[in-house]
């Protein structure tokens, strides 16, 4: 049985989660970001002043048994329309929070949710705390919340907290514990790197001789990785935790309709090409991606799916990443 720890949060991890949690003999591990400030995650961390509940609901949803899945995935993710009273909320952040509430703390909650959805692996926030991220843009600005962040329209020097942040500690033992552990995929800045900068998350996997995989993006995020290549995201997750802190780069090698590039060109978002000929980690090109009913682009949990396992068989057979995807 192999320990996989994935580190992120937001869609782009429950995408990932959604695959891999069909993998047999493994035991996954979700460490997820809390720092979320917008929407009703937002409104309910202020009323509240509990950590953010929203990156968890997805994740929570995605890891449930597959006959449950499109069920409570549709029910955890239901929004409420209007602005007023529990307009705007999700109803399984309402859940949630009164799950804390009866069962009187945040991982009760999880506890709770993950056995009536009966899921698959552990789910663990990186932090118990109630946190607030801030970004250093290059210019000098300081932006305050995860939700402002890429709204600032600048460009982002390096995410912090002010205040210690105290890790959870279940999540260092599940890091200490990992045969794998993966980052991503999702938002550089407010989803991955919140969880990374945190001391001691950071210090448990440069501890961890195993091997660290990065799923990268396919495409720039507006507000966060504009003009970005595949290094540069490799470049800011060493600036945040440790130097030679990926082992392996995962990139999408799919081919994308000109008409869809045309339509995400137009928010601002390109596709995430590799610009440099020499690297110091192994690079691994698959069909990643696929299109859904709005022709936006979504990563397939089946191809996800697919090159974890891969990468498991590789590492089954003592082959060094670095060198075997050269």
């Amino acid at each position: 049985m192999k320990n996989i720890v994935v580190i992120g949060g937001g869609t782009g991890l429950s995408s990932m989660l959604m695959g891999m949690k069909k993998l047999e003999n493994v035991n996954i591990t979700a460490i997820v970001t809390v720092a979320d400030s917008g929407g009703s995650t937002g409104r309910l961390r202020q009323t509240y002043h509990v950590p953010a509940i929203g990156d968890i609901r997805h994740v929570l949803a995605a890891m449930s048994s597959d006959e449950d899945e499109h069920l409570f995935a549709d029910l955890m993710n239901y929004r409420f329309t209007g602005d007023d009273d529990i307009g705007g909320h999700n109803l399984g952040n309402l859940i949630f929070l009164a799950l804390m509430d009866t069962t009187g703390s945040f991982m009760g909650a999880i506890d709770a949710i993950s056995h009536v959805l009966k899921v698959k692996g552990n789910i663990l926030p990186s932090t118990l705390d109630t946190v607030t991220l801030f970004a250093m843009m290059e210019d000098g600005t300081l932006v305050r919340g995860e939700d402002s962040i890429p709204k600032a329209q600048n460009s982002i020097n390096h995410v912090f907290y002010q205040q210690t942040v105290r890790p959870h500690e279940q999540a260092i033992r599940a890091i200490e514990q990992a045969d794998l552990i993966i980052y991503g995929i999702g938002s550089l800045y407010t989803s991955i790197m919140p969880n990374l900068i945190i001391p001691q998350i950071s210090e448990a996997i440069h501890n961890n001789p195993c091997a660290k995989i990065y799923f990268c993006n396919a495409m720039s995020q507006r507000g966060e990785t504009d003009d970005y290549s595949m290094e540069d995201h490799i470049r800011a997750i060493e600036r945040h935790s440790y130097p030679d802190s990926v082992d392996l780069v995962v990139v999408n090698h799919s081919y994308i309709p000109q008409s869809i590039l045309d339509a995400y060109a137009k928010e601002g978002s390109y596709p995430i090409r590799i610009r440099e000929k020499k690297h110091d980690y192994g690079i691994m090109q698959r069909l990643l991606i696929q299109f859904d009913s709005k022709s936006r682009i979504r990563h397939n949990p089946d191809a996800v799916k697919q090159a974890v396992a891969e990468i498991l068989q590789r590492i089954d057979n003592e082959e060094d990443l670095r060198v075997l995807y050269q």
